[in-house]
């Protein structure tokens, strides 16, 4: 069980990873429209909804792997002091009750806006000549059913957790940094801040 828990959770990985490379390509389209209209006064009239749809895309592939390394908001002000097979078995409760039938109902109308979009060749109508927007939806089922793959991982994992006691270990990934463990990791004390902050006056700049 395990194995197939790790197996999903590298396949919404990959595709986390793999579609963060729209922020590069927003990043690099954001960039050239404002050159574009304030140096060579030659705006994109396709622009704005573009950007709309690269964000939309990453949006909704990052949903699963987010749901993998356990990244999602959550209102757990009374959940985080629960025993690991209490937090268990309210997962597996709310995964049956909300997130399967939203996730399948995502995948559901997903199909059938997308197919449709696709069979009309389904247009921006923010302009006279708006972008394809056909691609764009033809993701939402795509999403929903890795969306819905890693809930099948997620409640294989409160079964683990029910059976044990413990909450299976998660793949290590990138993290937001933490103080405290860069400071264990380079070995470095506050009274060894203290001590530098000696040495710069308040302004910030080093005393001479």
């Amino acid at each position: 069980m395990l194995r197939l828990i790790r197996l999903i959770d590298r396949v919404s990985t990959f595709v986390g990873k793999t579609f963060a490379w729209l922020i590069v390509v927003l990043t690099l389209h954001v960039c050239w429209e404002v050159a574009a209209r304030y140096l060579l006064n030659q705006p994109s009239a396709w622009a704005f909804d573009m950007q709309m749809m690269y964000y939309g895309v990453l949006f909704m592939m990052a949903g699963a792997y987010t749901l993998a390394k356990n990244g999602h908001v959550r209102g757990d002000i009374l959940y985080g002091f629960l025993p690991p097979r209490v937090q268990a078995g309210l997962d597996v409760l709310l995964y049956l009750v909300f997130f399967f039938p939203g996730a399948i109902a995502l995948v559901w109308a997903g199909w059938y806006y997308a197919g449709y979009s696709i069979a009309i060749g389904e247009h921006s109508s923010l302009m006279a000549n708006g972008p394809p927007i056909y691609p764009f939806k033809a993701f939402i089922p795509v999403a929903g059913a890795v969306l819905l793959l890693q809930g099948v991982a997620e409640v294989l994992r409160c079964v683990l957790c029910l059976q044990r006691g413990a909450w299976p270990s998660r793949e290590e990934d990138v993290e937001e940094v933490d103080v405290d463990k860069l400071k264990k990791m380079v070995h470095v004390k506050d009274e060894d801040i203290v001590q530098l902050d000696r040495y710069v006056t308040p302004s910030g700049e080093p005393r001479r």
